[in-house]
């Protein structure tokens, strides 16, 4: 474990950014900057006046995941070879327990303090290539293309039966052209997405592997190699199936013994995905399909059975990568 002096925490938002500065958990000063270069030295500054052996080497940066509104900070820490830990804000706030208050210096505060008593298990940033980032951002146009087409397309499914015929296809000859024209961007999208991942010979090869899985297809595949950063940040299948909310947690206290369950904290966009996939491979994979009638058979909960199969499609995955090989059904018991 690396010995660090100083312990920074920072709130970030659109505007402004909140800093505190610990040293053996305790909070010596906060102070609120612009969220750009300016106020980013301004900091530094001010922490290098207050304690001359200040350094990016001795200090440990701890922030939440924001997005897009963390970049400037990232990007100034980076190039000085600073230590950065960027964290989901959901285990910072489980950490913490209850609190009172509520503000962004309070916030930067107990980020601080996070870091600090946990910098045992600090696991430091590693920045994502530009290409990923880039398919990073197309994906998310993707999904709000996707809900654009969806919000104009569910009201005139449902209203069939209940509006006079006339009526409902005026409606829709009203906004066919805006339907077509979404679409058409949906389709430019992933082409642009499919690219940019064959122009990269690693990105290929992984995606290839990925995509080779039953049930498995181009959107998951993709938002795999995005929230693993191609397998560099994640590379156990039992991690990734926590964090996409598959692995189901004991819960019982004392004599109680409980059910397990899956935990909500999770990334809601993966779990879904690999819902439709579980669906998907449930109708072509044999295997699959015969696991899913057997256990629905035996009195099993569907939606448990689904989360089951969602977690085997993670297992293969990870199995074809780290074997470098695509998925093959005749090693389907070495996979699963």
């Amino acid at each position: 474990m690396k010995n660090y002096a100083f312990f920074i925490g920072v709130d970030v938002s659109k505007e402004t950014l909140d800093f505190a500065l610990i040293v053996q958990n305790v909070i010596l000063f906060h102070l609120q900057v612009t969220n750009d270069k300016l106020g980013i030295e301004l900091f530094i500054k001010q922490v290098r006046k207050h304690d001359k052996s200040f350094s990016f080497e001795n200090s440990l940066f701890c922030m939440e995941h924001t997005g897009i509104y963390n970049n400037p900070l990232l990007n100034y820490l980076h190039q000085k070879h600073a230590n950065i830990w960027l964290e989901q804000a959901t285990q910072i706030k489980a950490s913490m327990g209850v609190s009172r208050e509520k503000n962004d210096k309070v916030d930067s505060q107990k980020i601080g303090l996070y870091a600090y008593k946990n910098r045992e298990d600090v696991k430091l940033w590693i920045p994502k290539r530009p290409i990923i980032v880039q398919i990073d951002r197309l994906t998310a146009l993707r999904d709000r293309l996707v809900k654009s087409i969806k919000v104009l397309k569910t009201p005139l499914s449902d209203a069939k039966g209940l509006v006079d015929k006339k009526t409902l296809n005026s409606e829709t000859v009203l906004c066919q052209s805006s339907m077509d024209a979404m679409k058409a961007d949906l389709k430019a999208v992933d082409k642009k997405i499919r690219e940019l991942i064959d122009q990269d010979p690693v990105l290929k090869e992984l995606f290839d592997i990925v995509d080779s899985v039953k049930g498995i297809g181009p959107v998951i595949a993709t938002e795999v190699l995005i929230t693993t950063n191609e397998f560099k940040d994640i590379t156990d299948p039992k991690k990734y199936a926590c964090y996409s909310g598959f692995a189901p947690f004991e819960h019982s206290s004392g004599k109680y013994k409980g059910k397990s369950k899956v935990s909500n904290k999770a990334n809601k966009k993966v779990k879904a995905l690999f819902h439709n996939g579980a669906m998907s491979a449930i109708q072509h994979c044999k295997e699959l399909k015969e696991y899913y009638q057997r256990k629905v058979s035996e009195g099993k909960n569907e939606m448990l059975v689904i989360n089951n199969v969602c977690n085997k499609l993670v297992h293969r995955i990870f199995a074809c990568v780290s074997r470098r090989e695509k998925y093959n059904e005749n090693y389907t018991q070495s996979f699963a």
